[in-house]
């Protein structure tokens, strides 16, 4: 079954998403928007050596996670992930430390490229830059839930080139054969870094995939952050209810190039960049707060101010923080012995 959420009227809105939830909400895609422009800002100065960013994905990335029990679902990210780690609950410094490389950094502790999250707290599980190896970790985790009977989720976001991955065939395949508690999460901007989305597949839902493998598949509007979080409450209901899998094609539009490293004008025109500009998440959620009532113009200065300084002071905090040590370097790449005697 394939079914077609687009944007979500007041009526809709659950009561459970009262004024401050909404507005935290807001202040974490804000707080997103603003570390990516950051970033982006560092790597122009050659303070960040390398930046992949969620820019024009926030909606979609905050709305999913809180759609989730955070802290005790499972997260399996992919690096356009920024928003979603923010989301699920990584603070500003834990993002400046994973972009600076610096000791300290939960991800990694300076090791790993930017932008490969993971957090022990958050249950957030730390990727691979090769696309959708994340979605088989996910498939093992709902395996391990369903045979412990611990009632979480585990969910796996990726591309929609990612759907292109054998991966994605054997994760979804196996998760829908034995009816694992698990959300696969298709973030579809139309470019798997320069190839259009006409030159992946024929189709044009990814979701659509999903009757082949007898799950059922939801297409959301991934600027509204609200359809997105419903999308994904009713995914994790029906997975703990033993139902199975759930794949959510959040549709989205990436602002920015690939990375910090890539060129897309030679793929994309301005004109096109520019009319998904023009329907920016961020601004119209704001917009929409306003008219519920629960933002107004001058709560709305207070968390841009507040967001501002707090990035300011991430950064601050991330550059002044120390280098990893170099004797680290091989730390938790090979087994260790443990001061009882015993490998780790």
């Amino acid at each position: 079954m394939i079914s077609t959420r687009s944007s979500i009227d007041v009526a809709s809105i659950p009561s459970d998403f009262d004024g401050a939830t909404l507005r935290e909400l807001y202040r974490r895609m804000l707080l997103s928007r603003t570390l990516d422009l950051r970033a982006w800002t560092l790597s122009r100065q050659g303070r960040a050596h390398f930046v992949i960013t969620s820019r024009g994905h926030e909606a979609a990335e905050v709305g999913s996670a809180f759609g989730l029990e955070r802290g005790r679902d499972w997260i399996c990210p992919y690096y356009r992930n920024l928003a979603l780690a923010v989301g699920v609950g990584m603070t500003a410094r834990e993002i400046m430390l994973s972009i600076f490389a610096r000791e300290g950094d939960p991800s990694s502790n300076g090791r790993q490229l930017p932008m490969h999250f993971s957090h022990a707290r958050w249950r957030i599980i730390s990727g691979s830059s090769v696309v959708s190896t994340q979605i088989p970790h996910a498939v093992g985790l709902a395996l391990s839930a369903k045979l412990s009977g611990e009632p979480v989720v585990a969910v796996a976001y990726f591309g929609e080139g990612g759907s292109s991955k054998g991966d994605f065939h054997e994760g979804v395949n196996f998760a829908a054969v034995h009816r694992l508690p698990v959300i696969f999460f298709c973030e579809n901007n139309g470019y798997a870094i320069s190839v259009p989305q006409h030159l992946q597949m024929a189709i044009e839902d990814v979701a659509t995939r999903a009757t082949s493998y007898g799950i059922t598949g939801m297409v959301v509007d991934g600027n509204d952050p609200i359809a997105v979080a419903l999308a994904v409450r009713e995914a994790r209901t029906r997975a703990l209810a033993g139902e199975g899998p759930t794949l959510i094609e959040a549709k989205v539009y990436r602002f920015t190039p690939h990375s910090s490293d890539d060129d897309d004008r030679l793929y994309r025109s301005r004109e096109e960049v520019e009319e998904a500009i023009a329907h920016d998440p961020l601004p119209a959620f704001q917009r929409r707060l306003c008219a519920l009532g629960v933002l107004d113009e001058i709560t709305s200065r207070a968390i841009q101010s507040d967001v501002v300084a707090e990035v300011d002071e991430a950064v601050e905090f991330a550059d002044s923080a120390p280098h990893p040590a170099p004797s680290d370097m091989l730390r938790h790449v090979f087994a260790e012995e443990s001061a009882e005697g015993g490998a780790r």
